[in-house]
């Protein structure tokens, strides 16, 4: 089965094994490393399996970024600091745009009280935008006229990687080819991967088909071990997969 804890630890070890070394995205702004892997984490929703994820690096000895929600269903106190105890980054997965419906001034302050309210947990210098596929307002959009390092933050992935120079793999759509089903999540970037399954990324990085430098972006609510949890993910997505074509169509 793929998508489960044991098939994520699997690509983990699969890395490892290529000699690759891990960085965490602040890390990765400050001193790249020739040979390395950025694990992006968008907490989106049950924290509590993105806690899972964290664990299973730590034993590892691997670094993960982990970009949570100022909303219920992500901003969870006890998990972000579990996280940062565990040495990992913390970064605050902004959708100011969406929730002040395209108002910048608004957008503004409600980003500085969230960026303030994670900061009282644990250190964050980088921040990521939320897709919010459903609405037809961009996050990134808050920084056409705004500066995010007015705000001492150093790094936003969609502004600051070059994804000619760094290859880029993300989960959207619960597989691992999903642009299609992808309404922001997408980069201009060099490599064209065709990967459905974990299984397919695991043999290219066994064969050594994987760029240097690699970006994995991982929904950690979709990875499930539970059989009953992990289908109900599984027909949750697809269902969003149906909607989102639709949105993508629509636009």
């Amino acid at each position: 089965m793929d998508f489960t804890l044991a098939k994520y630890e699997e690509l983990l070890q699969s890395l490892l094994n290529a000699d690759y070394s891990f960085q965490t995205f602040s890390e990765h702004i400050r001193a790249p490393k020739e040979r390395c892997v950025i694990l992006r984490h968008d907490v989106d929703d049950k924290p509590s399996n993105s806690l899972k994820f964290a664990q299973i690096q730590h034993k590892h000895s691997i670094k993960g970024t982990y970009y949570f929600r100022c909303v219920p269903q992500s901003y969870d106190i006890a998990i972000i600091k579990e996280i940062h105890h565990l040495k990992h980054e913390i970064g605050y997965h902004y959708e100011e745009m969406d929730i002040c419906k395209g108002n910048v001034q608004e957008s503004l302050v409600l980003f500085q009280k969230n960026l303030n309210l994670l900061r009282q947990i644990a250190p964050v210098v980088t921040i990521c935008m939320h897709g919010s596929p459903r609405s037809k307002f961009d996050n990134k959009d808050l920084w056409e006229n705004n500066k995010y390092t007015d705000y001492q933050v150093i790094g936003e992935p969609y502004f600051d990687l070059n994804f000619n120079k760094i290859g880029y793999l993300t989960d959207t759509g619960r597989r691992w080819n999903g642009e299609k089903y992808s309404v922001r999540d997408k980069v201009n970037s060099a490599f064209h991967f065709n990967y459905r399954t974990t299984n397919d990324i695991i043999g290219a990085v066994l064969k050594n088909e994987l760029p240097n430098q690699m970006m994995f972006t991982f929904h950690p609510q979709r990875w499930n071990s539970n059989l009953l949890s992990w289908g109900k993910e599984l027909i949750f997505q697809n269902t969003k997969n149906i909607i989102k074509r639709v949105i993508i169509k629509g636009s």
